[in-house]
């Protein structure tokens, strides 16, 4: 199997026989219709693609199609769970670091509810816990039901197309300055609400795009752009790494339509974690494209390189950061008098309350010091099971994928405090799902068989080792087994 390997683009994990029944075989990559990353890329594409506003009638904001998808991932995934025939064998700590966050949240949750909340804290509370199944279900589904590497890449590939598709009707709205998400009509669906429009900011305008926010377009196309440039490198076609390159830049001028300090920061933590994962041909060709880039963004629109340069002028005196720290006081006063558990999950509302634009003092406040440790639990849990990933790795795309997966969560928990990240769902399904991925790399790279294929229960029922390690077609190997 080794020997195959190196002569086919398949990774030897990939080839790897799953135990069936009795003595019966089957492989890893047998075709399927419908499976976690049919659903995973198709929640992808509906939550971005489609405007932030667009919604199923008659319900809140969490009647978005890709939401709905997400819940339904987070069903399925109990379900699965709960059936002992169905249940998934192999270990994955993912599941105790999402476990940890949702236990968190029903305990704030269930602290709202003793001290009395009003009927919107109420129902912002039941909002929030559902959204919480939603991102937990993204999460659990990618760390536990992508199969292989072959499903994986195809899940970083649409999720790199789809942003793409958002940046580029991102730069028509910036240079023409036409709201083109109001043309996106979709039968049955609904628009809530009024979309986002142009903001000035300095000498120069900034748009949103389908998401909700300029700075939610901002993170979320830094959160994707290391996986754009992991698809540009390693594509198995030149067909499809010349696209990615192509969606590699309209992401990265996306970023600059957004005149973000958010995107400029996420930008340079992704090069602070990949440069050292970068040979020097790649760091001179990055750096070669990147002033490219810049070069015709200011050819395009000066006034955005204008802007851009100066939005870290100031500090002192700059409402951007003078604002947020007048409100700290007021935050400390709320997390005084309920450190541990806060006021109650989804219960700081902004049209009651001030906007903090800093999800990280927005978790103090509704889920005190316990929710912001299960917060930063999921990313942190996300950066150590990557960077076990890259060490079991060998081949160098499984390296610099792992190595793009650690910056996606630097880039979260940087990004977390410059605004409500978890209030905008196109930037929080995206974040959920890179969390996933972190997960799935660590199973996919894990040395133990039965980990790597995560049989289901009913395969092993009537086997030796049923409970533990199944029978096998091949001896586990001496060392960990990397993708090609």
């Amino acid at each position: 199997m080794a020997n195959v390997s190196r002569f086919l683009p398949i990774p030897s994990s990939d080839l790897e026989p799953s135990l069936v029944s009795g003595q019966t075989y089957v492989t890893r990559r047998r075709l399927t219709y419908v499976d976690a990353g049919m659903l995973l890329g198709l929640m992808i594409i509906l939550v971005s693609v489609l405007p932030s506003n667009l919604i199923v009638p008659d319900t809140t904001n969490l009647g978005r199609p890709g939401l709905i998808i997400g819940f339904f991932l987070f069903i399925w995934w109990i379900l699965v769970r709960c059936t002992s025939h169905l249940a998934m064998t192999g270990r994955q700590p993912m599941r105790w670091a999402v476990l940890a966050f949702m236990v968190s949240g029903l305990m704030s949750y269930a602290a709202g509810f003793l001290r009395g909340l009003t009927g919107i804290e109420a129902n912002g509370a039941d909002r929030m816990m559902l959204y919480f199944c939603v991102l937990a279900g993204v999460v659990l589904t990618a760390a536990d039901g992508v199969p292989n590497w072959l499903r994986l890449r195809g899940v970083v590939e649409v999720l790199v197309w789809s942003a793409a598709v958002v940046a580029f009707l991102g730069i028509i709205e910036y240079l023409f300055k036409v709201d083109v998400t109001k043309y996106i009509v979709i039968p049955g669906l609904q628009a809530k609400g009024v979309a986002p429009s142009f903001e000035a900011r300095g000498s120069g305008f900034r748009v949103a795009s389908t998401t909700w926010h300029y700075i939610e377009l901002a993170a979320y196309l830094a959160m994707v752009l290391p996986f754009a440039i992991h698809v540009t490198r390693f594509a198995r076609q030149r067909s499809r790494r010349r696209l990615a390159f192509v969606c590699t830049l309209l992401i990265a001028a996306g970023i600059g339509t957004t005149i973000s300090r958010t995107g400029i920061l996420a930008i340079a933590l992704m090069f602070v974690i990949l440069i050292p994962a970068w040979g020097w041909r790649v760091r001179y060709n990055i750096a070669t494209v990147t002033l490219g880039l810049l070069a015709v963004l200011a050819a395009a629109s000066p006034s955005m390189i204008k802007t851009l340069t100066q939005l870290f002028n100031s500090p002192s005196s700059n409402p951007a950061f003078t604002v947020r720290e007048a409100r700290y006081p007021m935050v400390f006063r709320y997390v005084a008098e309920r450190p541990l558990l806060g006021r109650g999950t989804g219960t700081y509302l902004a049209p009651q309350y001030q906007v903090l634009d800093n999800q990280w003092l927005t978790t103090l406040i509704s889920n005190g010091i316990v929710g912001v440790a299960a917060l930063a639990g999921l990313s942190i849990t996300g950066i150590v099971l990557a960077t076990m990933a890259l060490r079991r790795s060998t081949s160098l795309e499984d390296r610099h994928l792992c190595a793009v997966l650690i910056s996606t969560q630097v880039i979260a928990i940087a990004v977390s405090g410059t605004f409500d990240a978890l209030s905008y769902s196109t930037y929080a399904t995206t974040f959920a799902l890179s969390l996933g991925l972190c997960g799935a790399v660590w199973r996919l790279t894990h040395p133990t068989r039965t980990v790597r294929t995560s049989s289901t229960r009913w395969f092993l029922e009537n086997e030796p080792g049923a409970g533990g390690e199944p029978a096998r077609a091949t001896p586990e190997p001496r060392q960990p087994v990397a993708a090609s």
